[in-house]
């Protein structure tokens, strides 16, 4: 008798710590936030520019909050941030090619 693995059938591992993209993702599709961003007291800033390019898409988006998993208030406040790093010039509004 042959086993079902010689056959070609693919066997998939139900793990949750198996994830080859480093995606990150739950199970309803959702991206989790950083864990930088779970500190107590974590508030985004504006003048660094690394920590933002985080959240933002390679058009130069910002991602939504479905998407980036913040809550409503931290959503709030990385926009304020990326719009004050666009307008003093250390992020840009649009993709650069």
């Amino acid at each position: 008798m042959e086993d079902d693995r010689t056959k070609g059938s693919v066997v998939r591992e139900g793990r949750a710590d198996a994830d080859p993209l480093g995606i990150r993702r739950r199970r309803n599709g959702r991206k989790r936030a950083p864990t930088f961003t779970k500190e107590p007291g974590f508030h985004f800033d504006y003048k660094d520019p690394q920590q933002l390019r985080y959240f933002i898409t390679d058009r130069g988006k910002i991602v939504p909050r479905r998407i980036s998993g913040l809550s409503a208030k931290q959503q709030r406040e990385l926009t304020v941030a990326v719009k004050r790093a666009r307008n003093i010039a250390l992020l840009p509004y649009t993709a650069v090619k």
